[in-house]
């Protein structure tokens, strides 16, 4: 058994990271393209992540503990079996069978080549439910079957090559009996998959839901958030490439800092017609609650609300980095220390209260606006 969960612990390590970087493409993949967030499409879409690589590592761990791994092995080794039903012969030379008595059936469950066989037939029979979900019909069990045959030959063509030439020769077997099993697996996952996706939302529920939340013009606070990050992203790299061009110090750093804001947060919504960088990618604008355009007012209103923040926050950073000064006098210090605990517990403050207001925003199910969005009566808009 424990051969078994090596493979599937370091799978799932790798998952968790590269999780970190798939989660915000995904999420904005996710709202560009039905609108909301579908717990059951990013279970399904991250679970079947997880399949290739535990089935990958399953496949190719544990690792030799030499790249020459011919000097361990014998000379006449045979790397490949291309005869087909040679597992048959395998459980019944290991476990011979009476049929008129029943526990020599269970004897053969138990023994190692039956066990071999049950492995290679599970190991791609989730791919056949993938498949399954991906297609819906019942049709479309080719497509199983070529995608079961061709992960198995990925698989067997991995053990064949000694992980692609890494190792001097094979670790493992290339053997035709596991290519049939893979392939018989992925078949028979494709047609038992309708038992475990009755558990989630059907492909054309989703759809249905995304359709009329585009028909209602709603835009929840995820993705809102979500292209505030990407607009946040755009202003750094213009802030970068203007200090190419300007002196190196930290009011210089705040100014230019404020233009990339201005460019990014009114001047492009401006006359772009309430897109930002970030609104565009995820497919919404800003507009006016009232008229259902981008005003000039309001752009600029949901600028102010969002710079006064981070101007605030900027402030304290810089007083408390330049306006004491270098005073040595016991009698001074007392004081230092309050305003000093005093800015810190004020920087504090706005971050909870920003922090506070997005998760009860997010939380609010679309029935609260973001406080920038409420300043300026603007909402986003689909349309």
């Amino acid at each position: 058994m424990s051969s078994y969960v090596f493979p599937i612990q370091t799978a799932f390590i790798i998952f968790v990271i590269a999780s970190m970087f798939l989660l915000v493409p995904w999420l904005i993949y996710g709202y560009r393209k039905d609108g909301f967030f579908s717990w059951s499409r990013f279970a399904i879409s991250f679970s079947f992540v997880f399949y290739l690589l535990a089935a990958y590592c399953l496949v190719i761990l544990p690792l030799p503990t030499t790249r020459n791994t011919c000097a361990q092995q014998a000379a006449d080794t045979v790397y490949y079996n291309l005869t087909p039903f040679m597992f048959v012969k395998d459980i019944m030379r290991e476990t011979p069978i009476v049929w008129s008595q029943p526990s020599t059936w269970i004897n053969m469950i138990k023994g190692r080549a039956f066990l071999q066989v049950m492995f290679n037939v599970l190991l791609v029979m989730p791919l056949g439910v993938y498949i399954r979900y991906f297609w819906q019909k019942r049709a479309f069990w080719k497509h199983a079957l070529v995608a079961g045959f061709g992960l198995s030959l990925f698989f067997e063509v991995t053990q064949l090559t000694g992980l692609y030439g890494f190792y001097s020769c094979p670790y493992r077997l290339f053997d035709m009996d596991d290519l049939m099993m893979n392939t018989s697996g992925a078949v028979i996952g494709f047609f038992a998959a309708p038992l475990l996706l009755a558990l989630f939302p059907s492909r054309a529920s989703i759809q249905a839901k995304s359709e009329q939340i585009v028909e209602q013009d709603r835009v929840y606070p995820v993705p809102q958030l979500l292209a505030l990050l990407i607009d946040s992203i755009v202003v750094v790299i213009i802030t970068n490439l203007l200090s190419i061009f300007t002196l190196s110090n930290d009011i210089q750093t705040v100014l230019d800092t404020s233009t990339a804001m201005v460019i990014v947060l009114f001047f492009i919504p401006w006359v772009r017609n309430g897109y930002t960088p970030g609104s565009a990618i995820l497919r919404f604008r800003y507009v006016d609650r009232q008229s259902g355009t981008p005003t000039l007012p309001a752009l600029l209103k949901r600028f102010i609300a969002i710079y006064a923040p981070w101007l605030l926050l900027t402030i304290i950073q810089l007083v408390s980095k330049y306006a004491y000064p270098s005073y040595h006098k016991d009698t001074l210090q007392p004081y230092l220390i309050w305003i000093s605990l005093g800015i810190g517990a004020l920087y504090f403050l706005v971050y909870l209260t920003l922090f506070i207001h997005v998760l009860v925003v997010m939380f609010s199910g679309g029935k609260r606006s973001f406080y920038f969005d409420e300043v300026s009566r603007i909402r986003a808009s689909r349309k």
